[in-house]
């Protein structure tokens, strides 16, 4: 076992494992928005989540999120240093997305932002999508012109119309329209599905794949149909 000191707390971790994991496991907050739980892989995006390691006695500045651990350390997540750079790069987040939500940090007025957008390039999106095996959006271009998008932006042949990409966006990046009974998302209109037994809507007919109930309901009916095994045994 290692041994970290992560803010004056003692911590113990397995060689190898990510500092980010091992501060969050022992409750100890680093703000992070390129991170969803349900992603194995780590990109270090927002590069948020810096802190500040010392080793025997030298220091020096690491994005957390993929930091493997070695040795014993003293780890520092919120010293002048640390909170100094962490501003300079919200700051350069806000300028990048300046329709977002982020908070600008004082003293950045010379920084130039681009044009509009909420988009700070987390890959969140990206991620959500390849994780369903749709790959309906991707990052496209280079430098300041870099995006997500469909291919060519084209309303995609791939995509399904499940929001997952908009629900881990981190900024609400992704914008979509619902009508009752529609829902438009990457230029695509989808037609919105309903639970046959309470009328809820369940999803487009890409992603269901079939289903015609919602969870709640599908539930319902195997306590049903266990309870009707169960009379009749």
């Amino acid at each position: 076992m290692i041994n970290v000191k992560i803010d004056g707390k003692k911590c113990t971790c397995e060689k190898g494992e990510y500092l980010y994991d091992v501060a969050k496991r022992n409750g100890i907050f680093i703000p992070v928005l390129c991170r969803h739980d349900g992603f194995e892989d780590r990109r270090s995006c927002c590069r948020i989540c810096i802190v500040e390691v010392e080793i025997n006695g030298r220091t020096k500045i690491v994005t957390s999120c993929v930091y493997p651990v070695e040795r014993d350390c003293i780890v520092r997540t919120k010293s002048k240093k640390i909170l100094e750079e962490r501003k300079v790069i919200y700051a350069l987040l806000k300028k990048r997305a300046p329709e977002s939500d982020l908070e600008m940090p004082e003293g950045f007025d010379r920084l130039v932002s681009l044009d509009s957008g909420k988009c700070i390039l987390c890959g969140l999106c990206v991620q959500a999508c390849d994780s369903l095996g749709s790959g309906a959006i991707s990052t496209v271009n280079r430098g300041t012109e870099k995006e997500v998008n469909t291919p060519y932006g084209n309303p995609s042949v791939s995509c399904i119309g499940c929001l997952s990409c908009a629900n881990v966006c981190p900024t609400g990046a992704i914008e979509f329209k619902e009508t009752a009974n529609t829902r438009t998302i990457w230029n695509k209109k989808f037609k919105l599905m309903k639970c046959e037994e309470c009328g809820k809507v369940i999803g487009t007919p890409e992603e269901l794949n079939g289903e015609s109930l919602c969870d709640a309901c599908k539930k319902a009916q195997v306590a049903e149909d266990f309870r009707k095994t169960y009379t009749n045994a």
